[in-house]
């Protein structure tokens, strides 16, 4: 029997995939978490084989954030990601924080299955739609080592970025700092620009690995 955690904010979406899952008599879904500090404290708990996370949770504490927490301190439970993000960068990030699947939410009932089998056995499931696109990051050169770029960050930027990363919006980041929408957003373009990033994926990503937020 191989034990279940759904992770994803959306209780329909939870519900669906429990029914899908329950189907299949070699699956049980042992406990569902809404956000990503539920999805690490149930893992911690019940000790599952395999957690279905989504990545895009509420504020605070995002599936980036416990993918590489659960990866890092529970490497006994494996992670597949299961969302509605198909962009590369948020494949390669999970991967690169501890994710041995990922799995768009448009996939087939088969496919997902397929790749709970595969995680489940010691293997690594890529969506076959987005195979190609892992092989370009992994073979893109590598920038040349040097100074850390976020130490060109200024402190504001730095405390806006450890916003944005915990899965704030621009305007939840203005409220939190006193500043406007539009400062808040001219802040944002200069730190992806200074760090040459193109999503909020990957500067997550750089965050947690550069120890920049508390995971």
């Amino acid at each position: 029997m191989i034990r279940i955690v759904l992770a994803d904010d959306h209780e329909v979406i939870r519900a669906g995939i429990k029914m899908l899952l329950t189907k299949d008599p070699d699956f049980s879904v042992v406990a569902e978490a809404a956000d990503g500090v539920q999805a690490y404290d149930i893992v911690v708990r019940e000790k599952p084989d395999i957690i279905l996370m989504d990545i895009s949770m509420p504020p605070g504490e995002s599936g980036l954030i416990a993918c590489e927490k659960i990866g890092r301190e529970c490497p006994d439970t494996k992670i597949i990601v299961l969302t509605m993000f198909a962009e590369p960068e948020y494949l390669f990030s999970t991967l690169r924080l501890g994710a041995s699947g990922y799995i768009p939410k448009t996939s087939t009932t088969e496919e997902l299955i397929s790749a709970i089998h595969a995680v489940y056995e010691g293997g690594t499931y890529i969506h076959p739609k987005m195979a190609s696109s892992l092989t370009k990051q992994l073979i893109a050169p590598e920038g040349e080592d040097g100074e850390a770029p976020h130490r060109l960050l200024t402190k504001r930027e730095l405390e806006i970025l450890k916003l944005l990363v915990k899965g704030f919006t621009n305007r939840q980041v203005s409220e939190q700092m006193y500043l406007s929408v539009k400062t808040i957003e001219a802040h944002r373009s200069k730190i992806y620009t200074k760090l040459g990033f193109k999503s909020r994926s990957d500067l997550m990503a750089y965050a947690i690995e550069h120890k920049l937020i508390e995971t």
